[in-house]
């Protein structure tokens, strides 16, 4: 099962997001990115025989890895449906801790049909659930180059994202856009030579974000934390982009995405979370040497008031 589980995804800091949920033996917890089921194991082993785990994962891939553990219950859903789960359950506000490792696991990644990597070739795809129809071909065959461009600069964070559409648009007039060769050819030169990665990773994940509409589901993610969660409840997330860990850092200290702060008649900040780590958390050194893809991670933690 070890050997699978890191085919699948290597969990980034297991130790320190373990650390930060402060397991209770006979607590409730959920693990909403299930993946490859590292960060849950470790959960499990952790509980007694009264503790429960919640595993969340919308794609089919990952049911392969669910636990044998009558401790273990897995759901087949996205994140942004924790609460409507929860309620199911009859557990809302009772929840000990939540879990979200917000990276895309490595499965995905190296998964060629998936269509998540520029370093194969494959059909434009970048869905996390497949049962979904949207595919990141037809985000670039059809949308205009308006909503494209804004796309590219939101969620890709491109300066040069309006003569990035209006190439793209331009191609795809002669013939479709479908494999990811045909969309490297369009927009590999606009990347510099000591550039060319970084920018081709900019463009993906800005695809891939639109695709499976990551920055709204976070919202409504984190939203649903502070309706399940009991009080002194932990929610520990794992995040790898400045737009995701924006989200997180604003919400946690504030209660308010956008970080607006509003505060009581003494000044103090009023907010749902008390930060448990004012530093954010990385990876060490060792870690991102047996973890390249670990390099970018960030871990931030609060505890429901």
């Amino acid at each position: 099962m070890e050997d699978k589980e890191r085919c699948y995804h290597v969990p980034v800091m297991l130790h320190e997001s373990l650390e930060g949920l402060n397991i209770n033996p006979s607590g409730l917890y959920v693990d909403v990115t299930f993946g490859g089921g590292g960060h849950s194991r470790e959960i499990i082993s952790r509980l007694g025989e009264k503790g429960c785990l919640f595993g969340f994962d919308q794609d089919a891939d990952a049911e392969q890895n669910i636990i044998d553990d009558n401790r273990f219950v897995f759901i087949r859903g996205n994140f942004r449906y924790l609460y409507n789960f929860i309620r199911y359950y009859n557990l809302s506000g009772q929840i000990d801790g939540v879990l979200a490792d917000l990276g895309v696991s490595s499965h995905h990644f190296d998964e060629i049909e998936r269509g998540f990597s520029f370093r194969f070739d494959g059909k434009l795809d970048m869905r996390m659930n497949i049962r979904s129809s949207r595919t990141a071909a037809d985000i670039i065959n059809s949308y205009s180059e308006e909503k494209l461009s804004e796309v590219f600069y939101l969620y890709g964070e491109l300066k040069m994202a309006r003569k990035l559409s209006s190439s793209i648009i331009h191609a795809r007039q002669i013939r479709p856009i479908v494999m990811i060769s045909d969309l490297l050819e369009i927009i590999t030169p606009f990347a510099g030579r000591d550039k060319e990665k970084k920018f081709l990773a900019q463009v993906f994940q800005a695809l891939r974000i639109e695709v499976n509409d990551e920055m709204k589901a976070l919202k409504e993610f984190l939203w649903h934390t502070l309706q399940v969660l009991k009080p002194g409840g932990r929610v520990v997330v794992i995040t790898y982009h400045s737009l995701e860990d924006r989200l997180v850092k604003n919400f946690f200290k504030t209660g308010s995405f956008e970080g607006a702060v509003e505060q009581d008649f003494f000044g103090n900040v009023k907010t749902p979370f008390r930060v448990i780590n004012n530093k954010v958390i990385v990876p060490t050194a060792a870690e991102q040497e047996r973890n390249p893809r670990s390099r970018s991670a960030k871990l931030r933690i609060a505890e429901v008031i």
